[in-house]
Parts: structure tokens; C-alpha cells; sequence
């Protein structure tokens, strides 16, 4: 039996969840994803239908990879792009283009999908940075920021470096957002129209993060090779291309303690306790209800790259000259 299959086939206690006038499978909801907070399968569910309210607008119409857990986070591990032929007729498909062919993708555009995942112990969902009417245009933007492993206020570094590009993606006229990532770092995201290929979004990233790391040569740095790279913080650009996924805002990460990609104010930048990790799946829900969403109405951010562009050459112009 394949790892894909085994989840909730081998017997034990079930359960059915009516969500959305769905009947969702909970299969085996005392087995222990986080073994040491006794975080079980149930508990898992239950905060993805907590949140659901905040986290589907990030995974609407977007094709998704699920990273699953069948044995807790601790234990072996799959990555799963295409749909298994066990899953129910009314999770939402996409058939989309890849090299040599095609591949069939979970759609979650309602919280029983969610649930339903989650159930499947996919733990962190990852969404496609293009919508699945527009699969060559993306509609978002990332930055990828992570501790350089020598550094020893890597975090520190981190939460500089974003202020930092936060300013700069602010001058050329667009709006970014900022998460921790559940992980190592934070994650930088710009909200798009959708007028612009990966292609274009892609070198725009790459030139915005030469241009920031040519004003601070000696903290920052746009090499992909870790030998060289020299303790600097290395400026992420490369989840921006077809078929790159991101995780997604309010997502669990399979890691100690259940901790969870936390959209966070700019300000919140300037806390020195904050940390990749400072929120996890027992602590998230409550943020929420004392805090509300940081992010509710980014959509209203959403921008051109056109003008970013010229603005962006302009500056780089200006910065050679001197």
C-alpha cells in the first residue's frame, strides 16, 4: 500500500464532519501529528477550520501542492502534487501544463477541503503563486528572507533586511506585506494584477534584491551559492517562476510545536521577541481573535509591475551614476 493511501486505511476510530453540507472523513483523529504537545489529527483539523475564514482567500483558485505528514511531523514525509484517484468527486481539479505533460491539482476553495487535507495529514499546504485562470501570470510576489547560518542575531538580520526591502518595494510604488514563516525567516509579499509573465516578475525580483544588496554589500547578497555568500543574508527571489509555490499565510509547518506562517504588522517588525516561530497552532487562533487579521484588505494593494519598473530602473540609474 502507498504512503498516499494508507492514510485513514488501515481502520481505527472514524469519524464524519459536516462542513458545507459535505460529509468529511476524520480518520484515525487521536493519532499524534506533534507527539510531544499531544497535538492529534483532530486538533490539526480543528484549527484549519478555525482559521479557515483568513486562510482560504490565499488558497482559492490555485493549484496546490500538499506536503503530508502520515506519520507525524517527525516522520517520513511526501510531497503530493497530483490528486490521488481516492479523493471525493467534489474536491475541485485542475489539469495543468507541465515539462513532458500534464499533472492533476487539488484546488481548496472551501473550508471541507481544508478540513478534508488536513485529514490526509497534509500539513502545510503550498499554493501556486498564479491563479488557475491565469496559470503563466502571477498574481503574487515573494521574497524569501533567512537567517545567514553564521550570523549570530540571524533573526535580528532577518527583521532588517525586510524593513529594508519593505522600503525600497514601498519607493517604487508597491505595497508589501510581511509574514513570519513558520520556519527560519519571514517572507515579503506584493500583491499583483496579473499583467506580467513570470518571466517579468521574476527579473524585476531578482533586480530589486541586486539593487538592495549593492547598497548594503556588506550584510546582503544576491548569490545562490552558500560558499558564497560569506555570512551575508541572502535575498530569495527564486520561488518566482511557473510552478513555484509558497506557503500559505496561517499554515502549519511541520516542525517542533506546530508553528504557523503569521501574517504580522510592519510594526511588529521593531519587537525584538519576534521570531520565524512566535506563534503555533495553540497560540494562532487567539492572536487572531485580540489582533483580527493584519492582512484583511491586501487585496486592495494589489499592483502594476509596469510602473514598479520604471521607477526601479531609475533608481538603479541614478545609484550607478553616483
Amino acid at each position: 500500500m502507498s504512503p498516499a493511501r494508507g492514510e485513514g486505511r488501515k481502520g481505527g476510530r472514524k469519524e464524519e464532519l459536516r462542513i458545507g453540507g459535505r460529509g468529511v472523513p476524520l480518520t484515525n483523529p487521536d493519532k499524534l501529528l506533534f507527539p510531544e504537545d499531544g497535538i492529534s489529527k483532530a486538533e490539526l483539523v480543528g484549527y484549519y477550520r478555525a482559521v479557515a475564514r483568513v486562510l482560504l482567500p490565499h488558497l482559492r483558485d490555485r493549484p496546490l501542492i500538499m506536503e503530508r505528514h502520515p506519520d507525524g511531523y517527525g516522520g517520513k514525509s511526501f510531497v503530493h502534487k497530483d490528486v490521488p484517484d481516492y479523493f471525493p468527486g467534489w474536491i475541485h481539479r485542475r489539469v495543468v501544463p507541465k515539462e513532458g505533460g500534464t499533472v492533476t491539482m487539488a484546488v481548496c476553495d472551501d473550508t471541507a477541503t481544508l478540513a478534508y487535507l488536513a485529514n490526509q495529514a497534509c500539513i502545510t499546504p503550498h499554493p501556486w503563486l498564479s491563479r488557475v485562470d491565469h496559470l503563466d501570470c502571477p498574481d503574487r510576489l515573494v521574497f524569501d528572507l533567512d537567517p545567514p547560518d553564521e550570523d549570530g542575531d540571524g533573526f535580528g538580520t532577518v527583521r532588517w533586511a525586510a524593513r529594508r526591502l519593505g522600503d525600497l518595494l514601498t519607493e517604487v510604488g508597491l505595497r508589501p506585506a510581511v509574514m513570519t514563516t513558520g520556519s527560519r525567516g519571514l517572507h515579503l509579499l506584493v500583491l499583483l494584477d496579473r499583467r506580467t509573465d513570470f518571466g517579468t516578475a521574476r527579473a524585476f525580483a531578482r533586480d530589486a534584491a541586486e539593487l538592495l544588496a549593492g547598497r548594503h554589500p556588506d550584510r546582503l547578497t544576491t548569490a545562490a551559492r552558500k560558499d558564497r555568500r560569506r555570512g551575508r543574508l541572502y535575498l530569495d527571489v527564486q520561488r518566482n517562476a511557473y510552478a513555484q509555490s509558497s506557503v500559505a499565510p496561517y499554515a502549519v509547518r511541520a516542525r517542533p510545536h506546530a508553528p504557523v506562517a503569521t501574517p504580522v504588522d510592519w510594526d511588529e517588525l521593531d519587537d525584538p521577541a519576534l521570531g520565524p516561530r512566535s506563534w503555533t497552532l495553540r497560540t494562532l487562533p487567539d492572536r487572531l481573535a485580540r489582533r483580527g487579521d493584519p492582512w484583511k484588505g491586501l487585496g486592495r494593494c494589489r499592483r502594476s509591475l509596469a510602473g514598479a519598473r520604471r521607477r526601479l530602473d531609475a533608481l538603479a540609474a541614478e545609484e550607478r551614476a553616483r
